[in-house]
């Protein structure tokens, strides 16, 4: 039985630091680099993903490279005040993947479009790369077709904020069920037992 094209796209993708394509992607990401955050491209680089994702080579789609800084959530140092374990500086977390940001950052630079999903294309010793599927709800095209114009709803506006795509959901543990995922659905915040107010003491 023959494979397809994307099969072989994604098995080159399994391994994108090996053999030839190790040569491809060190001369993409020295251009990457150079360029700016936010970057739209005419095509997808890993076709295969973008279609899993739902990607459509039609209009009212988009593909953005987005350009993210690896490392943790970084405060400047305060000087005055404080002991050192009160200063807030370490152990400071922003509780979302490097996909996720990409992903609302993306949406901020572009207001009119929603954030479909994303995929990985590279990362060097500063930044991590992302391709970012925008669509655009009021295109004529997208509001005409009955597989994409679910789009339109108003349960989908800004989405990626949320948590509704494939990173958010990853990031919320919604990929995960069964055992150890009791807590996960509707949400982690919805699943938080509020303590009961304390009796106040009463005066005899």
């Amino acid at each position: 039985m023959s494979k397809s094209v994307y099969t072989y796209i994604g098995e080159a993708w399994k391994r994108p630091y090996d053999g030839e394509v190790k040569e491809i992607n060190r001369q993409r990401l020295i251009e990457w680099r150079q360029e700016e955050s936010f970057v739209r491209v005419l095509r997808p680089l890993r076709l295969d993903r973008a279609r899993m994702l739902g990607y459509k080579a039609k209009q009212g789609f988009t593909i953005v490279r987005a350009k993210v800084r690896t490392g943790s959530f970084r405060k400047r140092a305060i000087r005055k005040g404080r002991r050192a374990r009160r200063r807030g500086i370490i152990k400071m977390r922003v509780n979302k993947n490097l996909q996720r940001i990409a992903e609302e950052r993306v949406a901020k630079r572009y207001p009119n479009m929603e954030v479909l999903n994303s995929y990985f294309v590279g990362e060097d010793g500063k930044h991590r790369f992302y391709e970012i599927i925008l669509i655009d709800p009021h295109h004529p095209v997208i509001m005409n077709d009955p597989n994409l114009n679910w789009i339109q709803g108003r349960q989908h506006t800004r989405r990626v904020f949320r948590g509704l795509t494939a990173a958010g959901k990853r990031r919320r543990g919604l990929l995960c069920k069964g055992k150890g995922a009791e807590k996960v659905r509707p949400s982690v915040g919805a699943n938080v037992h509020k303590k009961r107010p304390g009796r106040r003491n009463r005066i005899p």
